[in-house]
């Protein structure tokens, strides 16, 4: 595509000077046609980034959604867990949303799920999340409201977290096992 737009520019700098035209004229002109070239090379990647962000999350695209927040998740997709853990070698729920929101919204949490929902945020019903809210569970299978595990909502009632079993991952808040160890969603203040 290179050599075929330095073909293009060669061509219009001799019909430009055939014609009498200034040089500067030609140069903008061939400035134009790669500046085109490169924006649509550049939007068609961006829509394919979308597309795989996406699909790897098995979401579908909304007009609205946060990209950078499904972006962010999606890079963090099977990460292991590791009970203290902050890197893409090793990481544990509270440190995925620990780090996805210092990234995603430039706001440091507590690094404890308990104390994220205590200091960082206002108690929500589960009907009233919005993408971006954190979920809370109580995954010790004792029927109590103690909260040992936190993810990020996405949309669609699917949140993003760590498994202990299986790493980050995606899972809906509809499966049984998180209806059954659902605490409470949290609205970041």
């Amino acid at each position: 595509m290179l050599i075929q737009n330095h073909y293009i520019c060669k061509k219009i700098l001799i019909v430009d000077s055939i014609a009498n035209k200034t040089k500067v004229r030609s140069l903008m002109l061939c400035v134009l046609v790669f500046l085109l070239v490169g924006c649509s090379s550049t939007r068609r990647l961006e829509k394919q980034l979308h597309r795989e962000v996406y699909a790897s999350l098995g979401m579908e695209e909304g007009r609205k959604d946060n990209f950078e927040l499904y972006k962010e998740a999606a890079s963090w997709l099977n990460t292991p867990h590791n009970e203290g853990g902050l890197t893409h070698s090793g990481i544990d729920c509270s440190g995925l949303a620990y780090l996805m929101y210092k990234n995603v919204y430039g706001k440091t949490l507590e690094r404890s799920a308990a104390k994220m929902m205590l200091t960082n945020c206002k108690k929500i019903n589960m009907k009233h999340l919005r993408e971006g809210d954190l979920v809370f569970f109580n995954t010790a299978g004792k029927r109590s409201s103690v909260i040992n595990h936190v993810g990020i909502y996405l949309k669609d009632n699917k949140f993003v977290h760590t498994s202990t079993s299986k790493g980050v991952m995606v899972n809906s808040l509809d499966e049984n096992y998180y209806t059954k160890s659902w605490v409470c969603g949290g609205r970041v203040k």
